[in-house]
């Protein structure tokens, strides 16, 4: 009798740990709050599925910054988006570890919470599913999803910022993919000189910037419209071509003999602080690029109507060159690129 009641002690305090072990930790975790700024379309579909939160934001910075994303500890996220430069670089490709170069341009990210589509081709629909990309890319970090969660298991610090951005689920793909998105959409940019014109909150053009506007008007919000300053269509304007190989602009993903060389159109926000310009970095300057258009661009089968009704090239005189140029320079938000 003696051992039975000893068993059933055991038992029920075994049941008791039992319990006690498998009690949820509830975190606190409160969701940012992001404004559409003024003028601007609303958010994507995304940022209401992966709503930023606190920790969300913070872990998604951190690995943003941290180098152990890559094969040899070499290269973060913010090597080539570089927060002065629109979280662009000064290369005319893309350099991944051991000094390897990618196919194109590195694009700036900023105002990603607004956009349909990503990179040059538009390859990617959803933010959360282009941080894998680099990760396992030869060009550029070269590693695996499995081998950076290897890496992270290894700091405490990491181990609990996951388990508070994500309720305790511990570290994930799905943590790391899902907080660099949520951090990106952070990425704001609506505070430029031109935003404080157009909001009449105490800034006004020159003479030079308000005729650079109209120039502006007249000749280029066909492809750069919105607030975000891009119709996000994808368009083969004649620029000079990549010699790589592997280079075919949006066939590359659609496959359509049409869309040879169509990339989609980047919006001018920080333009000033994101050369050199074009998929490859054709254009080391602003004036280049107006003195491209200007000249006559490459013909093409599948070239912008707009530019084929105006002989391949948007004239400009040298004038409206200077006065264009102190326009897009009014679109530089100093706040955001922390200057």
């Amino acid at each position: 009798m003696k051992n039975l009641i000893r068993s059933l002690f055991v038992f029920a305090l075994l049941a008791a740990c039992s319990r006690e072990d498998t009690v949820l930790i509830s975190y606190e975790n409160p969701e940012l709050e992001l404004e559409v700024p003024f003028g601007f379309p609303e958010f994507n579909n995304s940022v209401y599925t992966n709503k930023p939160t606190k920790y969300g934001v913070a872990l998604g910075e951190k690995l943003f910054q941290d180098t152990r994303l890559s094969a040899d500890n070499s290269v973060s996220c913010a090597s080539c988006h570089i927060q002065e430069h629109a979280f662009a670089d000064r290369n005319a490709k893309g350099i991944g570890i051991e000094g390897r170069i990618g196919l194109r341009n590195t694009p700036p990210v900023q105002n990603m919470a607004f956009m349909k589509v990503f990179n040059w081709d538009g390859n990617i629909r959803v933010l959360e599913n282009q941080p894998l990309v680099p990760i396992i890319t030869h060009f550029e970090m070269d590693s695996s999803i499995l081998e950076v969660i290897g890496k992270l298991e290894e700091d405490p610090e990491y181990i609990e910022l996951f388990n508070k951005a994500f309720n305790g689920e511990g570290i994930t793909a799905d943590g790391i993919y899902n907080s660099i998105a949520q951090f990106e959409y952070t990425l704001i940019s609506a505070n430029s000189k031109y935003d404080k014109v157009i909001r009449e909150a105490g800034e006004t053009f020159t003479e030079t910037e308000a005729l650079g506007y109209q120039v502006f008007q007249d000749k280029c919000v066909s492809c750069h419209s919105t607030e975000l300053f891009t119709d996000q269509s994808f368009r083969n304007i004649g620029f000079p071509l990549n010699s790589d190989h592997e280079e075919a602009g949006r066939s590359r993903v659609t496959g359509a003999v049409e869309d040879f060389m169509r990339f989609r159109v980047p919006s001018l926000r920080n333009i000033a602080h994101t050369e050199p310009y074009g998929s490859f970095g054709q254009f080391e300057t602003l004036r280049a690029v107006l003195d491209y258009f200007d000249n006559g661009v490459l013909e093409a089968d599948n070239l912008d109507p707009i530019l084929k009704e105006n002989n391949n090239r948007i004239p400009l005189s040298e004038t409206e060159k200077d006065q264009l140029m102190a326009f897009m320079h009014t679109l530089s938000d100093s706040e955001f690129i922390g200057k």
